[in-house]
């Protein structure tokens, strides 16, 4: 696989986990549905979950 379609997942996995923080807190901070928060919450532990063995798998492969 080229570092550069590694580095575009890379960053696709962190876009991802950054996005949903993000709606997260605007939800939170708009006084939304709690049960959305917990949702978003539990999207966002899988896919730091996801960047993680993403992130520690490409540089298992560059090493």
């Amino acid at each position: 696989m080229s570092q550069s379609l590694q580095n575009l997942i890379v960053a696709f996995a962190l876009g991802a986990v950054t996005l949903v923080l993000i709606l997260g807190l605007f939800n939170m901070m708009r006084g939304g549905s709690p049960n959305l928060s917990q949702k978003l919450m539990r999207w966002r532990v899988g896919l730091q979950f996801v960047a993680i063995i993403i992130v520690m798998g490409t540089l298992w492969l560059r090493s």
